[in-house]
């Protein structure tokens, strides 16, 4: 089949690829100049399923309604008089709920487990090397927060994670660098899970997937979706919008292995025809919507409605002072719902959760939040005086899991809603979409992702 993805952010280049093994001509389709542009850009880097969580999770009622009153807790809401928001909010209050949270839990630590695999797979075939490292440590710094922990982690212990409790000392001895002077109440590590870079990842594999077949165009907005009657297909309304940057990162040279000359020709005239007409109509047989939080605006204009809303989040990127002095791998702060990583000889904070508000504006107390726990774990470890400073839209569903699978219109397939824990299910989530638009049963049963439960014509 030809195949359009729209969004080329991490979600959207893992479904691309499997697409392209699968034998389809892929076209990718992303407003941005490059891959992993916006939420894939300066994530925390955790991937951890064993921390993927919903995040309509139990007690989180209390911390939205902290944020409502100008708490200095991590989770803002800025309320709008916009219905989606509040009808989000009453879908969001409801899923808050013991029983639920832990059968999403557990459905989401499946998904992400599928995704790591997938993802070492990924990498050890295409011997793909990047900024990585094992190892996730929860730190809690109370009584508080070690009872707030355990049903989250007998849930990991049900299913096999090998997480294990460490007290302060245990704490230290995996991340040596800890300031000793911040009291540990108790950790949680989890061995099997680590950090990465995803945005090195995405351009890694976005290579790969070029050398099977499918063709990325950048700079390309989908202006409309005219979906036919099953057997017209569905026809993209497209504009470009930067000339020659979208030829060029294009890479529209880019043609199967060994394609006969006339071929690589035909396909340069053909790419170089689009850029001379920006405004164009393509026919497809099939369209993932991947595009994140902007995926709201494609699937009205699709005839669906999802409640997809966007959660900011933030990260500060620095460079550390000497090797021994940031992280060995990922930490999490619980109390303030931070992650400290390191990814080479950088160390990135990221935290924050803001519900309203615009990727443009940022706020300075979610910035020194960052600082704060940087500088209460590791002093003095990074340069910060002039960081990579970053805010990002999460796309997050009321209560959990991802959309995967088909929408209830045909030949419109979804993989969206990951919230902030897109890097940890990619994987996974691409390839459990491709078995299901090739016929194939996939490893994991998509009967809780399904759009079904949400999506509606």
């Amino acid at each position: 089949m030809r195949i359009a993805v729209i969004g080329a952010g991490i979600v959207g280049v893992t479904t691309a690829y499997e697409l392209a093994a699968d034998g389809h001509e892929v076209v990718v389709l992303e407003r941005h100049s490059s891959v992993a542009a916006e939420a894939s850009f300066a994530n925390a880097g955790v991937m951890a399923p064993g921390l993927v969580g919903p995040w309509a999770a139990s007690g989180m009622r209390m911390s939205l309604l902290r944020g409502l009153l100008g708490g200095g807790g991590p989770l803002r809401a800025r309320l709008s008089l916009d219905p989606a928001q509040w009808r989000w909010l009453q879908r969001w209050w409801g899923a808050c709920d013991a029983a639920v949270d832990r059968h999403h839990r557990a459905e989401l630590l499946r998904l992400g487990q599928y995704s790591r695999e997938r993802l070492e797979q990924l990498s050890t075939r295409h011997g793909f090397e990047f900024e990585r490292a094992q190892g996730v440590l929860l730190l809690l710094r109370g009584d508080r927060e070690v009872a707030q922990a355990q049903p989250g982690l007998a849930v990991l212990r049900e299913l096999g994670t090998g997480v294990q409790q460490l007290d302060a000392a245990g704490c230290h001895a995996i991340e040596p660098g800890l300031n000793r002077d911040q009291p540990i109440a108790a950790g949680i590590h989890l061995p099997q899970e680590g950090i990465g870079n995803c945005r090195q990842f995405a351009h890694l594999l976005r290579e790969a997937t070029e050398r099977s077949g499918a063709e990325f165009r950048f700079c390309t907005v989908v202006r409309s979706i005219q979906v036919g009657d099953g057997a017209c297909g569905i026809v993209l309304h497209l504009e470009q919008m930067a000339l020659t940057t979208g030829f060029v990162a294009s890479r529209a040279a880019a043609v199967p292995a060994g394609a006969a000359r006339a071929d690589v020709m035909a396909h340069r005239t053909r790419a170089a025809a689009r850029y001379l007409a920006p405004v164009s109509s393509e026919r497809f047989d099939a369209i993932v919507i991947a595009a994140g939080a902007d995926s709201v605006g494609l699937l009205e204009a699709s005839g669906l409605r999802v409640p997809l809303m966007p959660v900011y989040g933030y990260s500060m990127t620095a460079p550390l002072r000497s090797p021994d002095r940031g992280p060995r791998a990922a930490l999490v702060d619980q109390r303030h719902q931070v992650a400290i990583g390191r990814l080479g000889q950088r160390v990135r904070v990221a935290g924050g959760a803001e519900l309203g508000g615009s990727a443009q504006h940022q706020r300075d107390a979610a910035i020194k939040r960052l600082y704060a726990v940087l500088n209460d774990w590791f002093p003095g470890g990074a340069h910060t005086a002039r960081p990579q400073l970053w805010k990002g839209a999460r796309p997050m569903l009321p209560d959990g899991p991802p959309l995967v699978g088909p929408s209830p219109r045909a030949g419109i397939w979804l993989n969206l809603g990951h919230g902030g824990s897109g890097w940890a299910l990619a994987c996974g989530s691409a390839r459990l979409l491709a078995d299901q638009i090739g016929g194939r049963t996939p490893a994991l049963d998509p009967a809780p992702l399904a759009p079904s439960r949400y999506a509606r014509g």
